[in-house]
């Protein structure tokens, strides 16, 4: 059996990269591990229904990691058992001209979830302090005053946005959302395993892309960013989890327990029936028992 997921994944103190795991068994089989993962989704899947019919609450999953850290596949286990009308799920890949023609938060913001429902970031507004950072020359796409050249960068710049980052997050988790940012951390000989495979299988050539190779180059890079950017927006309102991502099926688990057990903690019922209805429930049923077919 299983143990739960407990707090030792979530980061409230100075986070390490270099310090946290990246493989994590769980002591269980691959068996037990899916099942186990089935079983939460299921009850999760149940909760987010009553949280539709309570509509106070929103929830708000943003998952980050290095490439092929099981992102998409996370997902899609994890949220199996939804209705399809409880969750959203958005990818945000290199900004459009439109989105261009707005602040970096704006396209974040129009996919944050209505009350009731959930919402999960594939990659989040944290790539506008990560890969902008690898790739600083990116910053000039989006036509910021004084910002004509990559020297331009002001030297607190990125401090700057980490501070409107964690703004952005407290008026949302003040408002009713519940935040909950999960790094997949994976060894960089997981992800090199796992780029092998796309390519010597050849239903998963099509995964594959030479920029993932030119990433990997930078791996150093992301990992310091990572690090920084963890440390700099993991809040009470809004914590960030560092879960051991080399073992795909522990993954899933570790999120999707921590996200149930993390919801349990807010008041999250369905709605009081109204009063004559309970007064006359039993009078509702026998109209609608004696009721002529057609």
């Amino acid at each position: 059996m299983i143990n739960a997921a407990d707090s030792s994944f979530k980061i409230a103190a100075p986070f390490s990269i270099a310090g946290a795991i990246t493989h994590e068994s769980l002591g269980a089989t691959k068996e037990e591990k899916k099942q186990a993962l089935k079983q939460i989704s299921k009850q999760l899947g149940k909760l987010q229904d009553k949280m539709y019919a309570n509509n106070r609450y929103s929830v708000l999953i943003c998952l980050q990691g290095m490439d092929t850290s099981g992102k998409d596949s996370l997902i899609r286990e994890v949220f199996k058992y939804f209705n399809a009308r409880g969750v959203n799920v958005y990818t945000f890949k290199q900004p459009t001209s439109r989105e261009l023609k707005h602040d970096y938060l704006w396209r974040h913001y129009v996919a944050l979830p209505e009350k009731g429902k959930f919402a999960v970031f594939n990659r989040s507004h944290y790539e506008n302090v990560l890969v902008t950072r690898v790739h600083p020359e990116y910053l000039l796409n989006e036509n910021l005053p004084g910002m004509d050249t990559v020297e331009d960068v002001p030297a607190d710049f990125w401090q700057q946005r980490f501070k409107q980052i964690n703004n952005f997050e407290k008026h949302l988790a003040e408002n009713g959302t519940i935040i909950l940012k999960f790094f997949l951390h994976i060894s960089k000989e997981e992800q090199r395993q796992r780029l092998l495979r796309r390519l010597n299988k050849k239903s998963h050539n099509w995964k594959f892309s030479p920029a993932d190779l030119d990433e990997r180059g930078f791996w150093e890079d992301y990992q310091k960013y990572y690090e920084e950017a963890i440390n700099n927006t993991s809040k009470p309102h809004a914590p960030w989890y560092a879960i051991p991502a080399d073992d795909k099926k522990a993954a899933r688990y570790l999120v999707a327990k921590t996200i149930y057990d993390e919801l349990l903690k807010y008041d999250i019922r369905e709605p009081e029936v109204d009063d004559e209805v309970m007064e006359n429930i039993n009078l509702y049923k026998r109209k609608l028992s004696t009721e002529n077919p057609d």
